[in-house]
């Protein structure tokens, strides 16, 4: 099946910045697809140039098989975009804002079932200054999905909700994949892309730094986890990397950090090897490489640094 969305040496420059500065990348129809990144690193500029909205400087852009910056008026029709929480209208409910919106489309998606799928059917009659800012963003979703879109752009779509309004978007976003829709989603959150994207990109000053499902860019970058630990003097001066699982050790006045392929390995044979030694063991970690991590390595910096 051809990608549904196509990429070649894409540029976008405001005087001296270089906004997107020749990235490259396609999606495949059905899937959830992420672009990573740090605010400032390109990522929205970008998705309004594959919506229409803003002209590319140079490179190929391909949506649905259009080109957006010259078939904006028939692409329009076929994606779904995800309005601000502030383009919302105060004195509209929830329903009316969908019926309004629903209005502009010759075959707009049932109003009920997408009140039902975003979780609004009993917040429907609120206007929208009283929803919470993970109803309204709900409700943004909503209406991003009233044309019954082939692929849907959805730009941060979690940034200043709590913890437990983020997680209730993610199930939307989950259950849009699974009623067939592409979604292309712009995150800074790392836990995010994790949790959501069947394939990535993470982007840094307008480049695409790296690109691969999330478990595979944590696997080339790392391999396995790191184990930690405080040790007594019984432990000095063995060879650890002996160990089933164990790949490297690092070791300096009683503390190590091991480099290891399986915690279920390699954690019964570290504390096997103290109970023979008699070495006391404290502090003991056990840290999982995750996409903070590979971009920590591939930056030298966190992303919200």
């Amino acid at each position: 099946m051809d990608p549904i969305v196509v990429v070649q040496d894409l540029k976008k420059h405001y005087g001296d910045v270089r906004a997107v500065n020749g990235i490259s990348f396609s999606v495949e129809p059905g899937v959830i697809f992420a672009m990573l990144g740090p605010n400032g690193a390109g990522k929205s500029t970008t998705v309004e140039i594959l919506e229409g909205l803003r002209e590319r400087d140079s490179g190929f852009v391909s949506v649905l098989g259009l080109d957006p910056g010259r078939q904006q008026d028939v692409l329009s029709e076929r994606i779904g975009i995800q309005l601000q929480s502030s383009a919302l209208f105060p004195k509209l409910s929830a329903r009316e804002h969908l019926q309004m919106f629903g209005s502009f489309y010759r075959n707009a998606h049932d109003v009920d079932e997408l009140l039902d799928m975003v979780g609004l059917t009993e917040r429907q009659k609120a206007y929208s200054e009283n929803l919470s800012g993970g109803q309204q963003q709900r409700l943004a979703v909503a209406l991003a999905l009233l044309s019954d879109p082939e692929l849907v752009f959805l730009d941060e779509p979690t940034t200043g909700l709590d913890p437990q309004a983020r997680r209730r978007l993610w199930e939307v976003v989950t259950q849009m994949k699974e009623r067939g829709t592409t979604v292309f989603l712009t995150t800074h959150f790392m836990d995010e892309a994790e949790t959501l994207a069947d394939h990535l990109v993470i982007v840094d000053n307008g480049k695409i730094i790296a690109a691969d499902t999330p478990g595979g860019l944590i696997r080339s970058n790392f391999g396995g986890a790191t184990l930690t630990f405080n040790a007594s003097a019984e432990l000095a001066g063995l060879d650890l990397e002996r160990l089933t699982g164990v790949e490297e050790v690092i070791s300096a006045d009683g503390e190590y950090e091991l480099s290891i392929a399986d915690a279920t390995t390699a954690l019964p044979e570290v504390f096997a090897l103290a109970s023979r030694t008699g070495a006391a063991l404290d502090e003991v970690h056990v840290h999982r490489p995750n996409l903070e991590d590979v971009f920590l390595k591939l930056t030298g910096r966190r992303i919200r640094d």
